[in-house]
Order: structure tokens, then sequence, then C-alpha cells
């Protein structure tokens, strides 16, 4: 399966299903673990797996760093739309640490594959400030420095989205002393478009 300009390929979803090896009823498990993980009621299921097999949905990648997950909280409490409206009929969110099923590996190789599967159409969601002192050493998810994964993810998103003061402008990780160098994403990428939310959280 995959997008060609927002559209999916000819090949359906059953088909690529089965050529991974996975069953129907393995599809609608995952369906309902997905629901549940998220807090919703079974009947969610069936609406997951039809947006799964009708997407059409932009990629998002949402990163974390120096934060305190105050947006995230912020999104998963929404209610017009709610958390779960966003992302069966709206968003991809293929990678939010938070949020997101797989962990360590998997998670990793979820950022990876959106980003050179989608380079330059996916919208990048960044929530906390970046370390830049001492190479970004003071915040690392995956082995890597958030200084390293601002300039990959970010600087190959068709946009980026700058949810709170943190990530817009440094926010409290910022304030003197400030030692780790905490900085906003408009100070470490220029390239692509930057749309700055700040609030702790951000309401919008």
């Amino acid at each position: 399966m995959s997008r060609e300009k927002g559209i999916l390929k000819e090949s359906t979803l059953d088909s690529y299903l089965e050529s991974r090896g996975v069953s129907r009823r393995g599809f609608l498990k995952f369906c309902s673990a997905m629901a549940a993980t998220l807090a919703l009621p079974a009947s969610f299921a069936d609406k997951a797996a039809a947006a799964l097999a009708a997407d059409n949905r932009p990629p998002v990648i949402w990163l974390e760093f120096q934060d305190c997950a105050g947006d995230t909280e912020s999104l998963l409490r929404a209610s017009r739309p709610s958390a779960a409206e966003l992302i069966l009929d709206y968003l991809s969110v293929d990678y939010h640490e938070t949020i997101m099923a797989a962990a360590g590996h998997q998670a990793d190789q979820a950022l990876e594959q959106t980003v050179e599967k989608y380079k330059g159409k996916y919208i990048c969601i960044v929530e906390g400030s970046i370390p830049v002192n001492k190479n970004g050493i003071y915040c690392m998810v995956g082995g890597k420095t958030a200084l390293a994964t601002t300039k990959e993810v970010c600087g190959n998103a068709a946009a980026v989205i700058c949810v709170g003061t943190c990530s817009s402008y440094g926010g409290i990780a910022a304030a003197s002393p400030n030692p780790t160098g905490a900085k906003g994403v408009r100070d470490i990428i220029s390239n692509v478009p930057i749309v700055n939310l700040p609030g702790c959280p951000m309401n919008v």
C-alpha cells in the first residue's frame, strides 16, 4: 500500500495485508487494540479499520523534546474535534511517542520510514525546546539528540508546527542561565515553513 499525492494507489488494503501475512481477523484485532490504547469504546475499532482502509490523510510526525507533554495532554482532552476524530478522520499520525502503540526499535523504524517515504510531504509537529549546548546531549531519544532529530525530521518536512511556547521560543527551559542552550525550532531550521502556536499549553 502506498500514497500518491495523498491518495492510495490501486492496491487494496486487503491485498497488501495478505502479502505481509496479516489476516483480516488479525487486522481487526489490531484495530481493537488501538481503540483500547486510546481508551476508546470498542465500537471505534470498526471506525479505525475503515479509516485505515481508505487512508487519504496527510502523514504527521509529532516530536517531543524538552517539554512537560502539556500540549499532548491538551490534544488528548480536546473535544471539537476530539483526538479520536483527528487521528481517525483527518490525520495519519505515523509517529507520536505518547499515543503510539509501538515502542523502542519499532517506534524508531516508524519514524525513519515516514521521513524516507514521505520526504517533503509530511507535517512535523514539535513539542518542547531543543537543547544545543554540548552538541545537544541534554535531550536524546532513541540514541539520537533532539538537535540531530530536529535537523533531519523538520528539515525534510513540508511544514513544521511548533505547539507551545517551548518549541516556539525555548520556553521555561531557555530562561537564564539556560544551561542546556534550549532553543525554539525557528532558531535551528529555516528551510521549511514554520508556524508557531505558543502557549502553555497552546489552545486553538
